[in-house]
């Protein structure tokens, strides 16, 4: 006769074994049944018994409680029968699929990344709780980007094998928009200079671009320590934001926000030390300083000075200096004195240049751009620019670079430089309205990276109703290995200056050049270039342009020269589009020799100061001049020109200057033009840098003989410059003065363009 009991699973029977009494016995074997996915294996070894050992109620108790534990079941019964453990269990479903219906703000990888880390995710077991922190979790996330109303809905669905389908079908909603922004504890300063420190914003004509009034947790933040720094930048040490008050609106779709501040009292720096081990003698470091004694205190200045110092160690091969300031604070004399802390570590050297990420561009071609070299001491300095120069060349959309410590060792480490290749083969169309011009149209065709060695091809056509311009050219950046490079071009060139007002002629060159760039620093270099140019002119020799008459007439219609030149540029912009620091430089020499012998040469000299975050004030100034040898002119199609967008606003284009007796600019063999501006942000962008406007004052001319500076003409106006998403865009509106008569004045000129 089989002796036989089944164990139901009830709540008492983990806690009491008075509930079922039953004789202990020595298990014999243990079988499992019910199972479809789980191991025999892995339910044994959560099990606390083993066959051989004696089982009774207290290991019946620890059994159960062990299996459920383990979360893979929703039913386990125990039965014996002839010393045998019987194991009975009704697994979960595990998730066979996770869909995502209507997520547009974030990609389902995103969001499923999201439910993972909430401890839902694919081919894990079936729990209702997990989905409902899923679904908040999910929340959170749209929460976190201003879409309070966001719903979520969640349908379970059965699937073969014991598994289920789970869909989030979700109506994401719309971005709570920003109604109110409150300060309160501002004192020092008004609310309207504190809100003005913040990106978000409530809504302006010109938030439908910037989105500045779309609620964000993360702008937020970040507008909360832009507050901070105003003030601890301007001595308020102690400032501190003590709270934060998000109210939404009943519908979810407005957002009022309230900062409680407090502004502190303002501090001086007192005194400034050293301490540590100093390696950079004493008054090396004192230079280093962007705060001193007597100074208002300024957070930004302190990790300015921790950041040059360790920079200068890091020179030096201290790859992981810590430099620390410390304060000091007198609150009843509202001073502070700071002790700079240094611990310069151990000295490190490069080990090895790690390149990945560069499926097409050969390694060579990234590693001439290193600075910094294997084998020598860590140069944080080199590293950097190492970087920029990897950066400049246009061939990657990132460039990242780590120095991690090598394994094992405490004085090396290897600089990891990741690239990461972006489309170098470009068919690129323009399409661009200048106000002289009339419509640009043009074409190009540019391998930047031939075969990943580094060396550019270009096809270019440019035609307007003023000019057509057909251009072929090649550059090899590094025809030497120290960096001097060389270029070739094939050009043919036909322009209608007529519809310039600069004089009825036409004239059709064609050329070819060699060119070789010689760098003598890492912002300096020197430029050679030869050209052999041949230049046809045809007029009416009855009503056309008288300079082209007389030219022709003593020189023929055609002239052919080979024209020399040598330049020297130096560019230290933080920026090419929108600079906010930095001067840039050129001069630049040309000698052409032929039938006709002359000289051109100039100079531009550009600088960017900082007035603040978001203004910067910009001076340029350029001189240029040229003229004739042995007895001979300047050729009239070679003078300068000058009069709008470029040179002097609010003056037609090229209008200034000499005129002829049919009173079209015929240009001058000398050319001044000075400009000052100063570019803040457009009302609403903030701190977006790609929209601008300017105040500017703009002076210049071109002259034929002496310079006179009682001839200058004069503009001042407002501005817009737009990179945007069709090109870069400018507009102007100047008031000229100090005009004379027969001045050509357009007070409103523009230009635009678009490369698709």
């Amino acid at each position: 006769m089989i002796k036989q009991k089944t164990i139901s699973l009830v709540l008492a029977a983990l806690f009491s074994t008075s509930v079922w009494a039953a004789e202990p016995f020595v298990i014999k074997d243990i079988r499992i049944e019910g199972l479809q996915r789980t191991e025999p294996g892995t339910i044994f070894s959560y099990m606390p018994v083993k066959v051989g050992e004696t089982f009774d109620d207290e290991k019946t108790a620890q059994t159960i409680k062990a299996l459920y534990g383990t979360g893979f079941f929703k039913d386990v019964r125990l039965e014996t029968a002839d010393n045998v453990l019987i194991v009975q269990v009704v697994e979960r479903p595990s998730v066979g699929e996770i869909k995502i219906n209507g997520a547009k703000e974030f990609s389902a990888d995103q969001l499923k990344k999201a439910m993972k880390e909430a401890g839902l995710a694919e081919a894990q077991i079936y729990d209702k709780s997990l989905v409902d922190q899923a679904v908040q979790e999910l929340k959170r996330q749209y929460t976190n980007k201003g879409k309070y109303s966001a719903d979520i809905k969640t349908t379970v669905s059965p699937m073969e094998r014991n598994r289920v389908s789970i869909s989030f079908d979700i109506s994401e909603g719309v971005v709570a928009k920003i109604k109110d922004i409150t300060v309160v504890g501002a004192k020092d300063f008004s609310e309207e200079e504190v809100i003005d420190q913040m990106q978000l914003s409530t809504g302006t004509w010109m938030t439908w671009l910037s989105k500045n009034d779309q609620y964000s947790k993360q702008k937020l933040e970040a507008d909360i320590e832009s507050i901070k720094s105003f003030y601890q930048n301007q001595g308020y040490l102690e400032f501190s934001v003590e709270s934060t008050q998000l109210n939404v609106s009943p519908n979810r779709e407005d957002v009022f926000i309230a900062l409680n501040i407090n502004e502190g009292k303002k501090y001086t720096v007192s005194d400034i030390k050293f301490a540590g081990d100093l390696l950079v003698p004493e008054d090396e470091l004192k230079a280093l300083l962007k705060i001193n004694s007597g100074d208002l205190y300024s957070r930004q200045k302190i990790v300015d000075t921790t950041t040059a110092i360790s920079d200068r160690l890091g020179k030096d091969g201290y790859a992981f200096a810590n430099v620390n300031a410390v304060p000091v604070l007198d609150k009843d004399k509202q001073t502070v004195s700071f002790t700079f802390y240094i611990d310069p570590g151990r000295r490190v050297y490069v080990r090895r240049i790690n390149i990945s990420g560069n499926t097409k561009t050969k390694d060579e071609v990234i590693r001439r751009e290193m600075r910094q070299v294997e084998g020598a001491w860590y140069d944080g300095e080199k590293i950097k620019r190492s970087r920029e120069r990897v950066d400049l060349l246009g061939y990657f959309s990132d460039v990242t670079v780590e120095t991690p410590a090598v394994p094992g060792s405490t004085d090396q480490v290897d600089v990891n430089m990741g690239v990461t290749e972006k489309p170098n083969n470009n068919i690129s169309l323009s399409v661009g309205y200048g106000q002289g011009e009339g419509l640009l149209l043009g074409a190009s065709l540019t391998q930047t990276n031939i075969f990943g060695t580094g060396k550019n091809l270009t096809l270019t056509l440019d035609t307007s109703k003023t000019y057509r311009t057909y251009a072929l050219s090649f550059t090899d950046p590094y025809f030497t290995k120290d960096g001097v490079s060389l270029g070739y071009q094939l050009y043919y060139k036909k322009n209608k200056p007529d519809t310039l007002d600069t004089g009825k002629y036409y004239s059709s060159s064609v050329g070819a050049g060699i060119s070789f760039g010689v760098p003598i620093t890492e912002t300096d270099t020197i430029n050679y270039g030869a050209t052999v140019d041949k230049t046809t002119i045809n007029t009416d020799m009855s009503s056309g342009s008288p300079l082209a008459i007389d030219f022709i007439n003593k020189h023929g219609n055609s002239l052919t020269v080979l024209s020399n030149t040598v330049s020297w540029s130096s560019d230290s912009r933080d920026s090419a589009t929108s600079p906010n620091q930095g001067t840039y430089q050129l001069a630049s020499g040309e000698l052409a020799i032929g039938k006709i012998k002359y000289y051109k040469a100039g100079y531009q000299y550009q600088h960017f100061y900082p007035v603040s975050r978001d203004v910067t004030f910009m001076v340029n100034g350029e001189f240029a001049m040229g003229g004739g040898i042995g007895g001979e002119k300047l050729p009239f199609f070679r003078n300068y020109f000058a009069g709008g967008i470029g040179s002097v606003r609010g003056y037609q284009d090229s209008s200034l200057g000499p005129r002829d007796s049919t009173d079209a600019a015929t240009g001058g063999t000398k050319r001044v033009v000075f400009n000052a501006e100063v570019f803040f942000p457009f009302p609403g962008m903030k701190h977006d840098r790609t929209l601008r406007l300017s105040a500017f004052v703009d002076a210049g001319n071109v002259f034929d003989d002496k310079i006179k500076l009682g001839e200058l003409r004069y503009s001042t106006g407002v501005a817009l410059s737009w990179q945007s998403p069709l090109g870069p865009l400018k507009f102007s509106v100047a008031q000229p003065f100090g005009t004379k008569s027969g001045d050509k004045k357009e007070r409103f000129q523009f230009q635009m363009g678009t490369t698709f």
